[in-house]
């Protein structure tokens, strides 16, 4: 075969590298960002976030001000590569939240009507495949990868050194370590041919908050919280596809100095479309909404969200610079 054919081939395997899904709770991590691809591929993911509710979306706790209205732009940008370890698939990524946030929110027993913007806290996800396909490490790997039943660790680390002001209870910046530990999992259903290739994903996770001991004056401490994302994906076309997502929020209960919040127990649904514009370059759009949160100590939160990934395989490159690729 004629080496520019090759990476027209090998493109079908190439359509996500790695688990690029940076960690807010309710950022719209797209659904198949955790098929494996090429080891030695990289990857730099954008993902842009109106949201609006009565939380700050740069805060993964979710931590519900009732009656708050808050409104957000938010990118997280990043860099990530796929590589092999113990002969399974595994990915690092370094990613990064920036973008704008305001609202009126009561915190301290005060109202505070407040604005901020800059950068959040950098955060470092390490994903690591424990079931499923070996590592693919070369180019006809690539080509017989099929998902079958696929489980990964997932571990995600955030550094406080975000923007934050300790008189004003919105902020970019947390003032305070956090993570999360998950097992994403990718579940094949029926053929895997481009143009029909149909998934149940799952994305079982906790969400590990330290204290934040100077809360407008004040100590914060937060429960973990248990999030569970779910995605039914289908392909439309070999290039184009669409999703149904979940997710469900329990825990994270708050507590400032003595006074406690309330636990989290709330859903939201949304769609996502999917385009592969080229052997590079995807991109998605997604909505998600709560439904059950008529109440006002419950979870209120609309998001809509663009993504842009951008991968790329050095062998691959080359491969086609040889072939005479355009």
């Amino acid at each position: 075969m004629a080496p520019a054919a090759w990476p027209r081939l090998v493109a079908t395997a190439l359509l996500v590298l790695g688990a690029l899904g940076p960690g807010q709770a309710l950022a719209q991590v797209p659904a198949r960002f955790y098929w494996k691809s090429l080891s030695g591929g990289r990857a730099v993911p954008l993902i842009l976030n109106s949201i609006s509710g009565n939380t700050n979306p740069f805060d993964p706790s979710l931590t519900v001000n009732p009656g708050a209205n808050i409104s957000s732009i938010r990118a997280m940008a990043g860099f990530g590569k796929t590589y092999t370890l113990l002969g399974r698939s595994a990915m690092t990524a370094v990613l990064l939240p920036m973008g704008r946030l305001s609202g009126e929110v009561v915190a301290a027993g005060r109202t505070f009507n407040e604005a901020a913007s800059g950068f959040g806290d950098p955060m470092i996800e390490f994903d690591f495949n424990v079931l499923g396909p070996r590592a693919q490490k070369n180019i006809p790997d690539a080509l017989r990868y099929e998902p079958g039943f696929s489980v990964d660790f997932l571990a995600d680390l955030a550094v406080p050194v975000g923007e934050y002001n300790n008189e004003q209870p919105l902020n970019l910046g947390l003032n305070r370590w956090y993570g999360r530990v998950g097992l994403p999992v990718v579940w094949q259903l029926g053929p895997w041919v481009p143009g029909r290739r149909t998934t149940l994903e799952l994305l079982p996770a906790v969400w590990i908050f330290g204290p934040n001991d100077d809360y407008v004056g004040q100590t914060m401490t937060t429960d973990p919280l248990f999030q569970v994302d779910a995605h039914l994906t289908r392909d439309l076309t070999e290039r184009f596809w669409v999703a149904l997502d979940g997710t469900w929020y329990t825990g994270g209960q708050a507590t400032v100095n003595d006074a406690t919040g309330e636990k989290l127990n709330n859903l939201a649904f949304g769609p996502t479309l999917g385009y592969q514009i080229n052997d590079n370059l995807s991109l998605t759009f997604g909505y998600k909404s709560t439904v059950n949160d008529k109440a006002p100590e419950d979870l209120r939160m609309d998001s809509l969200m663009v993504s842009v990934l951008y991968g790329w395989h050095p062998l691959i490159e080359g491969m086609r610079r040889l072939g005479g690729e355009k």
